[in-house]
Order: structure tokens, then sequence, then C-alpha cells
């Protein structure tokens, strides 16, 4: 009796990762790149905290930095780090995500006065974060 109870609830929570890595990598903006992500993360998490500690920008979206950061820092990941290239994946499909939405929210213009890195790096994020440069208010 015992025995199955213990196994339905791994079951469960094998099943429950697998729905929440789908949804991970659904939600991954489309040509997300995990070596061209990989290659902006310090200059991703230098624009991160700038836009977190900026106090005109909407509480809300400092709070979800501030949840970003977390996740980050916390060694329990969907796909554990020690995983082969997927390790990383998450990371980096998170990021994005959130930083979709906070551009969404706050505007590409906070996010240029921030970026710490190349024009080409911007774009790269740009085109990462699920956007495009038209829609995000960029040069045509």
């Amino acid at each position: 009796m015992t025995l199955r109870i213990v196994l339905g609830i791994v079951s469960g929570l094998a099943l429950a990762w697998l729905v929440l890595v789908g949804a991970l990598l659904a939600a991954r903006p489309k040509g997300c790149l995990l070596n061209e992500a990989l290659r902006l993360l310090p200059d991703v998490l230098r624009l991160l905290h700038r836009l977190a500690t900026d106090h005109i920008l909407p509480r809300g979206v400092r709070i979800r930095l501030g949840l970003l950061f977390a996740y980050l820092a916390v060694p329990i990941d969907l796909i554990p780090d020690f995983v082969p290239v997927l390790g990383y994946a998450d990371d980096a499909i998170i990021t994005a995500v959130v930083l979709r939405s906070v551009v969404r929210k706050i505007g590409i213009e906070p996010l240029r006065q921030h970026w710490p890195g190349s024009p080409d790096g911007l774009a790269a994020v740009i085109r990462l974060a699920g956007l495009n440069e038209k829609r995000a208010g960029g040069d045509p």
C-alpha cells in the first residue's frame, strides 16, 4: 500500500515536471539560440540589475526582476545545471520571458539607456526577448 502511494507521488511529480518543461519550451522566444543567449549573459545580468535598481520604473517591474534574480540564485532549477546544454536553457528562457514582459511594460527606451554592451548586443537582446526593432520603438 505505501509503495503504491510513493509511486503515485513520484509519478505525479515527474508528470508535473514534464508539463513545466514543456511550458518553458513553449514560452521560449522564436529563434532563441542558446549560444547567443549565453554569450550575452554578462551584459544582460548588468542590464537587469540596472533596471531593478532604477526607482523611476514601476514597482511591479522591479519586483519581477527581483524574483528573476532569486530564481537564478537558487540552486534548484527545472532542469539541473549539470545536464549538458539543457542545464542552462531554462535559465536563459526564463530570463528572456521576464525581459520580454518587462520591456512590454516599460518600453524600449529604459532598456537602451541601461544597456551596458554594444549596439549589436542590444539588437540581439531585443531579438531574444521576442521583440522587433519597429514594434519596440527602434530606428527603422
